[in-house]
């Protein structure tokens, strides 16, 4: 394999794909990117098997063929290289990097023991990129980081009406996001997406062109999300997500309206006094606000925050980095609260806007 490619072509592409690789542990050829030159088309892929990022770019082709790099050193060496022009030429054991005075020769992995990613399927519906990713931003922050729980780790993806409901839960709160889907259909069953997958695509999706759109091809045990040059596809988690639905209220008693930008600023500050998850803030409201306040073992603090509050006055208790959170999430300018009472589920939300929700358990406190 021989070709020539631009440098900062090919360093974000093993950048992009790099981000796939397994960590320690794996198999050495699991740590490497393959890349496959085949006439004028560079294919750059990395993968853990669960999860797989190929890139696909233009390059000046000389000779096709395939070799497997190690994904970081190699990432490393075409970033260091002066911009322009570099030249990449494989053997079976070796890959040569050179660049105007610049020559590296670095041990390759076998090829053949690379796993085999499969090329993913036609996309079979359409989403439009900013908002996936908008949607990402507030959904995936709520699912768990406990491995114990598998299915928790997953993001629940479900299609009604060409709407597709992003529903995410560590089981102490709940983000539910609703998108319009461009084309098609995502799945025509409920499909659990794993979410380190879904943070590798709000990263792509982030970085997309305005008005671009994300192609989505779902099977049973996998899904592939493909937009410009890049294809991210993933295993789906198996087994039967919570029933989320029944922890939603019909209705809410309590209602407080408040500017977003004054109660984070409030919340920040007097979070400043809680060292571990088992602080609660309290949020006390009653006609004209809230009185939030903090008590540990640093001491307390408290502050108030003007709002509309329209219901019976009573206090309530979160965590405040859960709390905090799903208020950063929101879009518009002012956050609702909605709460029936100091034990069940409080929701945040926007007031003008109904598509995004973010569900919190309280903390019971004396």
């Amino acid at each position: 394999m021989k070709f020539r490619s631009e440098r900062d072509s090919l360093a974000e592409a093993l950048s992009t794909a790099g981000r796939a690789v397994a960590s320690r542990g794996a198999s050495a050829v699991l740590s490497g990117l393959l890349l496959q030159c085949e006439g004028n088309q560079l294919t750059v892929t990395g993968t853990d098997l669960d999860l797989a990022i190929r890139v696909q770019f233009e390059v000046i082709g000389i000779t096709d063929g395939s070799a497997v790099v190690p994904a970081k050193l190699a990432a490393d060496i075409v970033r260091s290289l002066e911009p322009g022009a570099l030249t990449i030429e494989a053997t079976d054991d070796r890959v040569d990097i050179a660049a105007a005075r610049s020559h590296f020769g670095i041990r390759a992995y076998p090829a053949a023991e690379f796993p085999n990613v499969a090329a993913a399927s036609a996309p079979m519906s359409a989403i439009d990129a900013s908002a996936l990713a908008e949607g990402l931003r507030q959904v995936v922050r709520a699912s768990s980081n406990d491995d114990a729980r598998p299915l928790l780790t997953g993001v629940l993806f479900t299609t009604t009406d060409n709407v597709l409901r992003m529903v995410a839960t560590d089981s102490y709160r709940l983000a539910l996001r609703d998108l319009a889907v461009n084309t098609g259909v995502v799945s025509d069953e409920d499909i659990l997406v794993p979410a380190r997958s879904l943070t590798e695509l709000q990263r792509l999706t982030n970085a997309a062109q305005d008005g671009a759109t994300v192609g989505i091809a779902a099977s049973k045990n996998e899904i592939s999300f493909s937009t410009g040059n890049v294809t991210i596809s993933t295993r789906l988690l198996e087994g039967t997500y919570p029933d989320y639905r029944q922890l939603i209220p019909e209705s809410y008693p309590n209602q407080l309206l408040l500017g977003k930008e004054t109660l984070m600023g409030a919340l920040r500050r007097v979070r400043l006094l809680v060292r571990d998850n088992t602080t609660p803030v309290r949020l006390s409201m009653r006609a004209g606000g809230v009185d939030i306040t903090v008590q540990s073992a640093d001491g307390d603090a408290s502050e108030t925050v003007d709002g509309d509050f329209t219901g019976d006055d009573f206090t309530i208790a979160f965590n405040p980095t859960y709390l905090i959170d799903g208020i950063d999430a929101i879009l518009s300018d002012e956050v609702l609260i909605e709460s029936t009472d100091a034990s069940r589920p409080a929701t945040v939300r926007s007031a003008e806007q109904t598509d995004f929700r973010y569900l919190l358990m309280p903390v019971r406190v004396p």
